[in-house]
């Protein structure tokens, strides 16, 4: 079986959030009917991996949940983690703590969890309005590494 990996990276606060949320499900669906078994890597840290969880979450239940997996990827054990521990195993099919940013130091952790995440990804799904913060960072990395990805904000996105 072929493993396709995809991870999510967007900013704090999303400017249409149902016009990103129409054209996530479509990007997720298209994805379950064309690959043998989807990764979807998310994290927690903005309104954007919030919404991709959910709608991969919706996705899954209403159109095919036998060949994908959502899966958590924190940069180190979180407060939130440890207290809501149970909500996150049932929330999500799986969580991983990246090892190789949990020994950095925090304020660098989250971008080292990111370069691992899209090191892993065949294709990175993007929410990136402007030029500045992590999630530009990333997509500028990814852009660097030569990895597939789109920017679900571009006007010139087609593939809707």
């Amino acid at each position: 079986m072929n493993i396709f990996t995809v991870s999510f990276f967007g900013h704090r606060i999303i400017n249409n959030p149902c016009l990103i949320q129409a054209r996530l499900e479509k990007v997720i669906r298209d994805l379950l009917i064309s690959k043998d078994y989807v990764e979807f890597l998310v994290g927690r840290n903005s309104e954007f991996d919030l919404l991709a969880s959910s709608v991969v979450r919706k996705v899954k239940r209403e159109f095919r949940d036998d060949n994908s997996a959502l899966i958590l990827v924190l940069p180190y054990i979180t407060a939130e983690l440890k207290n809501n521990e149970k909500s996150f195993i049932r929330y999500y099919d799986e969580i991983e703590i990246c090892h190789e940013s949990s020994g950095v130091h925090f304020k660098a952790a989250y971008q080292k969890r990111n370069r691992i995440m899209v090191s892993r990804s065949d294709l990175i799904i993007f929410c990136v309005e402007h030029n500045s913060g992590g999630a530009f960072q990333t997509m500028a990395y990814a852009e660097k590494e030569k990895k597939e990805y789109i920017n679900l904000v571009r006007p010139s996105y087609t593939d809707i």
